[in-house]
């Protein structure tokens, strides 16, 4: 008899993109001076590392109500971390490579966030 395979929480590619991301961000802002890492590095990273507890928040959850809420909360973390990136390219701290992968990576993760959302509804009944 073949045995029962279980989701795991990095089989979940919306975990694994803002788990990586977080980490990345992490390096980035070590680089920083002082002033820029006790102002914005704290709340960028915060957002960021937000993003992927949320998520494994909500992939520890029972019910459906409860995973959805901590899905949002991690988009909405997506969001934040954002505008946090805005401020760290308008106040150059971080290079234009470095921007443009976070970028890139955040603005793909409301839409992964939406899709884990959509299969969450569409599969648990409670």
């Amino acid at each position: 008899m073949e045995e029962k395979k279980y989701l795991q929480l990095n089989d979940i590619n919306t975990y694994k993109i803002s788990f990586y991301l977080s980490n990345f961000v992490w390096e980035v802002v070590l680089q920083w001076d002082y002033f820029a890492r006790d102002t914005i590095s704290k709340q960028f990273v915060r957002s960021i590392d937000s993003s992927s507890a949320n998520i494994a928040e909500g992939f520890g959850r029972h019910g459906k109500k409860d995973k959805v809420k901590f899905y949002r909360y991690a988009r909405g973390s997506v969001y934040e971390s954002l505008d946090w990136l805005e401020k760290a390219r308008v106040r150059k701290l971080i290079t234009k490579k470095q921007y443009d992968y976070i970028f890139k990576t955040l603005k793909s993760l409301p839409k992964e966030i939406n899709s884990l959302i959509s299969y969450i509804n569409s599969k648990l009944t409670i």
